[in-house]
């Protein structure tokens, strides 16, 4: 996969985070699911390992960068992208650069 530019970028799904109350009365971070935001994001390959013996799984982290802010994203939200979900591996950090280099990033991770 090669990255490609955020505005021309592939199409994504994003699920804020909202807090929820269990059977038990605890609450309970969990995505929204009232439905996502989407945005166009740039990905770039981090890191991945092969399953090398059954019953092992396939790591795959890659970073997003997306132009927009992101309200209520947390760890425990989801990402769908290229057909599929991922997890949010870190927090969306903000890199102020000049006007054309500000964007948010983040680590996600390939659901197995």
């Amino acid at each position: 996969m090669s990255s490609l530019q955020r505005r021309r970028g592939v199409p994504a799904k994003v699920w804020k985070t909202v807090e929820h109350i269990d059977s038990r009365g605890n609450k309970v971070l969990v995505a929204d699911p009232a439905g996502p935001i989407e945005v166009r994001c740039a990905l770039i390959p981090q890191r991945s390992a092969r399953a090398e013996v059954p019953g092992q799984q396939q790591i795959n982290i890659t970073r997003m960068i997306v132009d927009a802010h992101m309200p209520d994203v947390t760890l425990w939200s989801r990402v769908e992208v290229l057909g599929s979900q991922w997890d949010i591996v870190t927090p969306p950090a903000y890199h102020h650069g000049t006007r054309k280099t500000r964007h948010w990033s983040i680590d996600i991770r390939e659901r197995p």
